[in-house]
């Protein structure tokens, strides 16, 4: 099945003194890049978040963020006084520079400014991180599942396209079996303005023929094109990253119908070709949001 590489997962996390929003979304990357912004108090579980995330999501610009909103006072959290003092003098002097009677007001704003409140405790309460890192874990499974929501409309469109260039190759058919007979009515006529037809060979006039008509002849890419769609179809139904590998057959189908444009020495033909080359750039555009 097809995994989109384009997703969006969030969780909220309730503690006793804070409320921790955890956001993840992920972008199209041929590799897996994790860009993370953590608050200071859980920096020492950077790594380890990482790896939570590199274990999940295989491939992917990942921008991982976690935002802290402090709802009470922690215990061990203590007023910074000399930090209260500081601001509280600034703030007057320029409410005096201004004219500007507001001191009754100035400490209500002072408490409100950063790093007032300062918390003291040497490492992490490891209970309140296991409750953290379920939600780390709740916002990766919500992309995960943004992500197979992203890939199943991914998979509708792709195989439509597929199954219209097998329906242009079909259509092919009549135009090739036409283009045979003009090709050698065309060269016995371009023949008889250079001689006269008793001076024709015709055994060798038909051996030059069959050998132009090989040349000509698309039979071989035509199976092949078949076959690569078919494989990419089954490949669809894969459990595992298919991403690169849809790619890889994408490359092959171009290769089988770019050959198909070189031999087809017709109109006709030429404007199916393109409708299928067409389809394919839109299959590989695409392709490169596929996990």
């Amino acid at each position: 099945m097809i995994v989109s590489m384009t997703g969006f997962g969030k969780a909220v996390c309730e503690l006793e003194a804070k409320k921790i929003t955890i956001e993840i979304k992920s972008l199209n990357s041929k590799q897996l890049d994790v860009y993370s912004r953590i608050p200071g108090f859980y920096k020492e579980k950077e790594i380890e978040i990482r790896n939570i995330i590199s274990k999940k999501i295989i491939r992917g610009k990942v921008d991982f963020g976690m935002y802290a909103e402090i709802t009470g006072i922690e215990n061990g959290s203590i007023i910074n006084t000399e930090l209260v003092k500081a601001y509280f003098k600034q703030l007057s002097d320029i409410s005096d520079s201004l004219n500007i009677d507001n001191k009754n007001e100035l400490l209500s704003i002072v408490m409100r400014m950063p790093d007032i409140l300062r918390t003291e405790r040497s490492e992490l309460d490891e209970e309140e991180w296991k409750i953290v890192r379920k939600s780390i874990d709740s916002a990766i499974d919500d992309l995960i599942e943004f992500r197979k929501q992203e890939g199943v409309a991914l998979e509708i469109d792709i195989k439509e396209r597929i199954n219209n260039i097998l329906t242009l190759l079909k259509q092919i058919e009549p135009f090739e079996k036409q283009r045979l007979s003009h090709t050698k009515e065309r060269l016995r006529n371009n023949l008889k303005e250079l001689a006269s037809s008793d001076e024709i060979d015709e055994n060798r006039f038909e051996q030059e023929l069959i050998f132009y008509l090989e040349k000509l002849d698309i039979t071989e890419e035509k199976v092949r094109l078949t076959n690569h769609c078919e494989y990419f179809i089954k490949t669809l139904k894969s459990e595992d990253s298919i991403g690169k590998k849809l790619g890889f057959i994408s490359q092959e189908m171009g290769r089988e119908i770019n050959t198909l444009g070189s031999k087809a020495n017709d109109s006709d033909m030429q404007k199916l070709v393109i409708l299928m080359k067409d389809e394919l750039e839109k299959i590989k555009e695409q392709l490169l949001n596929v996990l």
